[in-house]
């Protein structure tokens, strides 16, 4: 068995799009439009060799409110190769830290949508350092 994709609904795919690309650095691996059922499914990765795991964005036409948050959900998680570096990148494009890397190691920030997405250092944590260490938590996550 192997881990294939997790599907995430999404309201306005061009913000999901931009902050999971954009921002977060994801690349759109294939796109399909389905005109009959009236959504389009977007397909997303690292792009780093031998990484096969997706994240499907199924954006329906018609949707007009938010999708409710329910609990069987809990984050889509990534490591990366400097939680410091990329909390910084992350906030100076405008996305809010819920969950400051106080300990060197982990991150807690949200799609426009309202998912959350872990963020974990790559190997050991580093050391902390501010603003994160002193920072405080914000909203959920």
């Amino acid at each position: 068995m192997r881990f294939l994709h997790t599907m995430l609904r999404v309201r306005d795919l061009e913000a999901s799009i931009d902050f999971f690309c954009n921002k977060l650095g994801l690349r759109e691996l294939r796109r399909r439009d389905s005109q009959q059922g009236r959504f389009t499914l977007v397909f997303l990765g690292s792009g780093d060799e031998g990484d096969t795991a997706e994240i499907e964005l199924t954006h329906n036409w018609d949707e007009k409110e938010p999708y409710p948050t329910g609990r069987f959900f809990g984050h889509l998680a990534f490591r990366v190769e400097d939680i410091h570096a990329t909390c910084a990148r992350l906030q100076a494009a405008g996305v809010v830290i819920h969950r400051p890397p106080r300990d060197g190691h982990m991150a807690f920030v949200k799609s426009p949508d309202g998912h959350s997405i872990e963020l974990l250092q790559k190997g050991e944590s580093l050391t902390p350092i501010e603003p994160w260490k002193s920072m405080p938590n914000t909203g959920t996550w």
